[in-house]
């Protein structure tokens, strides 16, 4: 009797049906590796033809390959492995939103993560966050960010037991208007606290770091530019030459970590 249900449960697995009655979940054999980006505007870049603004995703394009992927570090990630390795068919998505917060990324965590299946998910988030609370008057709460963030991972790893995560810390620069503004402290500290909330949750899920923060800290002390808006150019999004910096400093941390 033991032997027979060994081999029902066996059977049932194969067959792609949990023991519990459920269907589990399964990975679409040789098919190539999904890379899926999410966060604010600093990941959205304008793509999909977006105009700009904070359109959701379903209302982008999709089929113009000249704005699939926006303009700045997630495009420049995805130039990089489609173009050095085709027969690899690696697929890439943006699905960065502009103005988006973590909440938000919540909301459609569905839609734009779980129904693409993608085998590594890479999220940069936390300026919006800081941001509205900054307007608001209010303190952002850590420990429920950091309760929610992982919440979102552990849907992931529930739809996929082996996808990877690359996560980014946000970060901040004293440059172009934030220069006047009255609350930069406030804002570092707490975009500070964001990016150590992140550190603690990539230490916990194994998954790869993407320190932005530091690599905008060492460019701004280590070279010499004529302009402190020359890496950031607003204090919070990146110039062109800060996004190949960002797109740099992800290549060589997945290679490392053997993800692509």
């Amino acid at each position: 009797m033991i032997r027979f249900n060994t081999l029902l449960i066996t059977l049932l697995l194969l067959c792609g049906i949990a023991t519990d009655g459920h269907t589990a979940p399964r990975k679409e054999k040789g098919r190539a590796k999904r890379v899926l980006f999410i966060g604010d505007s600093i990941t959205d870049g304008n793509w999909g033809n977006s105009n700009g603004g904070a359109q959701p995703s379903e209302k982008r394009t999709h089929w113009d390959m000249n704005h699939i992927y926006g303009h700045g570090y997630m495009s420049l990630c995805a130039s990089h492995y489609q173009s050095r390795y085709p027969k690899r068919a690696y697929q890439f998505y943006n699905r960065g939103i502009s103005g988006n917060t973590l909440q938000d990324l919540a909301s459609r965590w569905e839609k734009d993560v779980l129904a693409l299946n993608p085998d590594v998910v890479t999220i940069l988030i936390g300026t919006n966050d800081v941001h509205n609370v900054l307007q608001s008057g209010n303190q952002l709460d850590y420990t429920e960010w950091d309760k929610l963030y992982r919440n979102l991972l552990d849907r992931c790893l529930k739809n996929n037991p082996e996808i990877k995560f690359v996560l980014c810390a946000p970060f901040v620069a004293h440059t172009g208007k934030m220069k006047n503004s009255p609350n930069y402290q406030a804002r570092a500290e707490m975009v500070a606290q964001c990016a150590d909330v992140v550190r603690q949750i990539a230490r916990d899920y194994n998954a790869t770091l993407i320190p932005f923060d530091i690599l905008f800290e060492k460019l701004y002390k280590e070279t010499e530019v004529d302009s402190d808006t020359y890496w950031i150019w607003d204090g919070i999004h990146p110039t062109p030459a800060g996004h190949q910096r960002m797109a740099d400093m992800w290549i060589k941390r997945v290679n490392r970590a053997g993800i692509l």
